[in-house]
């Protein structure tokens, strides 16, 4: 029951708080192996494997100068994969709950009596730090379900949208159109299945693997009770100051800006979606086509419509 932990950090000082947790909460926390993009200074977050012990640490540390986006360190982070049963992709500013790898395992292994390929995922209820603490924030103990962000239009150069997380008060899985990068979990195999495009930036990351999920036949759930949070950025001060790649004080240090590599993503999630370019291994799949997914999910990428469900969610059409 081993499972890989792919986090890619920059300049997060939220970084050996979230590695920390993982390990103290885990059931089996010798059966976790930590893969860590840490995209920060020399000598700026120390992670000593004994801290994290009995847990299995490999790290890799790159001058934040020389990154080039979130899906580009979480493509590295999975060359750090060592075969193990599981795989949970994190951001690197998480909490956990109590035992949580035992939950997603479990959660997993019912779910795959009916869809042996399948992932867990969502954007997490919420969590601030005070003194130093967890604190929760709980938006609902059910199911958080991606829908299209109200109001959300494609845009006429490309094909980005924007999703949020809605409470669906189930006490069963929800299958789902959409994921979170920063909390999917899955069986090991995805890695090698679905290598991250490291092509991508960072909007769009989501919709691509999505749509390559679906259409080699893999489906998404969101499932009650998932036992992560995530501290999100916000403006009571409870989130630790921390840099972005796209900060203009940090864009302006680097000889590619951030915008030229937003541009080639854009076109690149257009290539995918749009223009039905052969990517090879992060392309489509044949098992589901995306006119499928439309049907499913009311997100038709030829047409470039929006139907209701995109913004209700499937699970609510009559």
């Amino acid at each position: 029951m081993s499972i890989f932990v792919s986090v890619a950090a920059y300049q997060d000082p939220v970084l050996p708080f979230t590695l920390q947790r993982a390990v103290q909460q885990a059931r089996w926390p010798e059966q976790l192996h930590l893969g860590v993009i840490d995209q920060s200074p020399p000598g700026a977050l120390p992670l000593l494997p004994t801290a994290l012990a009995p847990a299995r640490l490999s790290r890799v540390q790159i001058d934040p100068l020389q990154a080039r986006g979130p899906c580009w360190a979480r493509a590295l982070a999975m060359t750090l994969y060592a075969d193990e049963d599981w795989f949970l992709q994190i951001d690197s500013h998480m909490d956990f709950d109590l035992h949580w790898d035992a939950q997603l395992i479990g959660q997993m292994q019912t779910l795959q009596v009916h869809q042996p390929h399948c992932v867990i995922s969502s954007y997490p209820n919420a969590f601030e730090l005070h003194d130093g603490q967890p604190v929760r924030q709980i938006t609902t103990t059910s199911v958080l379900a991606h829908v299209v962000k109200p109001g959300c239009q494609f845009d006429p150069e490309h094909p980005v949208l924007s999703f949020e997380a809605h409470p669906v008060e189930s006490e069963h899985a929800v299958r789902g159109f959409h994921l979170g990068a920063g909390c999917l979990f899955a069986p090991g195999e995805l890695v090698t299945h679905f290598p991250y495009d490291p092509y991508l930036y960072f909007h769009g990351e989501e919709q691509s693997l999505a749509a390559r999920l679906f259409t080699h036949g893999w489906d998404i759930f969101h499932t009650p009770g998932l036992p992560l949070a995530h501290l999100y950025r916000s403006a009571n001060g409870n989130a630790p100051t921390r840099p972005l790649h796209w900060d203009a004080s940090q864009d302006a240090q680097r000889t590619q800006s951030w915008w030229t590599l937003e541009q080639r993503s854009r076109a690149r999630l257009k290539a995918l979606l749009q223009s039905s370019q052969d990517l090879g291994v992060y392309g489509l799949g044949r098992a589901r086509t995306l006119a499928d997914y439309a049907d499913f999910c009311g997100i038709d990428y030829s047409a470039r419509t929006l139907a209701a469900r995109a913004y209700q969610g499937p699970w609510h059409a009559a």
